[in-house]
């Protein structure tokens, strides 16, 4: 079992806020329903998601689907 993390009250160093890069949901054209659509990323996104899946034994399609429903449910909520 891995060791749990104990948080303490620390300073935390130097923090900087970064500005929200991507865009509003209303540039979005969302549907809540599934619908299989097929969409072209660049090839180091992909690689990217590739990579990152193999190393968490999982599909990069997942990841990329969980990381769009995360989105929109983060923009849902603050509505």
């Amino acid at each position: 079992m891995k060791k749990k993390i104990k948080y303490t009250n620390e300073p935390m160093g130097k923090l900087r806020i970064i500005k929200d890069f991507l865009p509003p949901p209303e540039e979005l054209v969302l549907k809540e329903e599934n619908v299989k659509i097929t969409i072209s990323l660049n090839k180091s996104s992909v690689d990217f998601f590739k990579n990152e899946a193999q190393k968490h034994h999982t599909s990069y399609q997942k990841m990329i689907r969980r990381l769009i429903e995360w989105y929109a449910s983060q923009h849902r909520k603050s509505a």
